[in-house]
């Protein structure tokens, strides 16, 4: 009796643990991805480029570099 109430407890402690560690880690990759937007919107847009376009470009350029 008493091991199934521990098993329990212990599982919805489990339960609570991964649910703040989730809602962390999406805090934590909002305010980065945030940041990285900021970042490529002021240094490494060209021309009216969007940021999302700048992003793709920048892939594109890397994969190349990679390639060679």
């Amino acid at each position: 009796m008493a091991k199934s109430k521990l098993i329990k407890v212990n599982h919805r402690i489990a339960e609570k643990l991964v649910s703040i560690n989730n809602k962390i880690k999406y805090k934590v990759l909002g305010g980065y991805n945030k940041i990285e937007d900021k970042f490529v919107d002021q240094y490494l847009t060209k021309d009216d480029e969007s940021i999302k376009d700048a992003k793709n470009r920048m892939k594109l350029e890397n994969k190349r570099k990679m390639e060679e």
